[in-house]
């Protein structure tokens, strides 16, 4: 079999840059990292799952990318004005007569293990999700074109427990990140918070 010195090539060198880039998650801190070669180059606030709902601790990869993905199982109800009836509601909730079920957006989707996955959405200031990773949406574009499918994703630490979340917290992943400070002046501000209702 013959091969093409320039297409072998081609081939090699995107598997090494995807194998440097990987993304680690800290539920602790509410933060996401985007690591090339293991050392951070962009940390975005998040919001994990909450209580009942908690994000999985573990080891994972990037199993699809949905630039514009909406959820089969969470979003909202309206009624036959358009009006929210239930912000925060189950696809399998009655419906009022004329309304509908809208699904939560997920743009800029990552799944990385089940349902899971990261994308763009609503940040609280705490674990709010049904086990996804909201990050706001420039972060949530700059992550979803910096990784492919096969990314690895590592989700370590412990869910916060403040007045927003009783419970448990989660036993698992504690890895620390292996680099400096979590904000410095490598990293940009957060930006403004993204509303989607």
């Amino acid at each position: 079999m013959r091969t093409i010195p320039g297409l072998t090539l081609f081939f090699r060198a995107a598997v090494l840059l995807r194998a440097e880039t990987s993304v680690e998650i800290d539920l602790q801190e509410q933060r996401a990292y985007l690591l090339q070669n293991g050392r951070p180059v962009l940390a975005s606030p998040i919001s994990s799952g909450r209580y009942g709902h908690l994000t999985k601790t573990g080891s994972f990869t990037v199993l699809e990318k949905e630039r514009s993905h909406y959820s089969s199982m969470y979003g909202k109800i309206v009624d036959a004005n358009g009006n929210t009836v239930v912000a925060d509601a189950d696809a399998d909730m009655q419906v009022p007569r004329g309304g509908k079920f809208i699904p939560a957006p997920m743009h800029h989707f990552m799944r990385f293990n089940g349902g899971d996955g990261m994308h763009a959405g609503y940040l609280p200031g705490y674990p709010a999700s049904h086990g996804c990773v909201r990050m706001p949406e420039q972060y949530a574009i700059a992550f979803f074109n910096a990784v492919q499918v096969g990314t690895p994703v590592t989700v370590f630490g412990r869910t916060p427990v403040n007045r927003y979340y009783s419970g448990q917290p989660q036993r698992g992943f504690q890895r620390r990140p292996p680099f400096g400070p979590f904000m410095g002046p490598g990293f940009p501000p957060p930006p403004p918070p993204m509303w989607w209702r």
